[in-house]
């Protein structure tokens, strides 16, 4: 059997050589200088090899752990080799299901309807508040508790406002990833009532016209861009939401003498 004073006086030579240890664990030393661990072994009456690790990334009391691992799951009618591959694809689509390579993917949807200034937002939302707690996670596995937790973080901060927006993104995302096959259920709604609500300030209309005088006063005095100076005015002329006045089209009347 080898010991770690062997394997770290190993040198290399012209050709690879092995280092045998036991029950089919063997140290291949390479021309370059390489140290890889690997395990012999027959399944299905085929000779196979299985390859552990580099040493000292792994060690030899790790190389001899993989190999009772692999000699379980021969004894269980298992290729150990077939198992890796299939345990590494698993981690693959995991990675390319997780919430955030969906979150971003969702994104770039997204904003294609909305400002910039509302996509930007929305980003900072999802590297501050969001990604860091539930972004490398495979969106299958993300459970309301655990999004109650990370809105919780934010409360815990007095945003509330910002974890009651974070929770509406959250669902989008979800939503998407249920439209596009893959996942099956949006757990957000689960979390109905369980934030602090947000407590909303109405501000009271301007009804005297002394303060109706000074609002249009300091509208006529704006300095800003000319298409925010027109929508202010057009406010007060057409008595429209700001939503509805950024929305409105522009539309030419024909002369009535034609």
């Amino acid at each position: 059997m080898l010991t770690d004073i062997e394997i770290r006086k190993a040198k290399p030579a012209e050709q690879p050589k092995k280092l045998s240890d036991s029950g089919g664990l063997f140290l291949l030393v390479t021309p370059q200088g390489s140290k890889l661990w690997r395990m012999s072994y027959r399944f299905n009456g085929k000779q196979k090899t299985l390859y552990i690790g580099a040493y000292p990334t792994v060690s030899l009391n790790d190389a001899r752990e993989k190999r009772e691992e692999a000699k379980k799951q021969l004894f269980n009618g298992i290729d150990p080799s077939t198992a890796k591959q299939a345990a590494k694809a698993s981690q693959c689509e995991a990675s390319a299901n997780s919430f955030q390579v969906i979150a971003l993917e969702w994104h770039i949807t997204h904003i294609q309807m909305k400002s910039e200034g509302h996509a930007k937002k929305v980003m900072a939302r999802f590297v501050n508040d969001i990604f860091p707690w539930i972004g490398k996670r495979p969106i299958t596995e993300i459970e309301a508790p655990e999004i109650l937790k990370l809105l919780r973080r934010i409360e815990q901060r007095g945003a509330n406002q910002i974890a009651h927006d974070s929770k509406t993104v959250i669902s989008q995302v979800f939503r998407y990833a249920i439209a596009t096959g893959r996942a099956s259920r949006n757990p957000v709604p689960d979390l109905q009532g369980a934030l602090t609500p947000v407590v909303v300030t109405n501000r009271a209309a301007i009804t005297d016209p002394k303060e109706i005088a000074a609002l249009w006063r300091a509208v006529d005095g704006y300095t800003g861009t000319l298409a925010t100076k027109c929508a202010f005015k057009l406010s007060f002329l057409l008595m429209l939401r700001p939503g509805e006045i950024r929305q409105a089209e522009y539309r030419r009347m024909a002369h009535p003498r034609g």
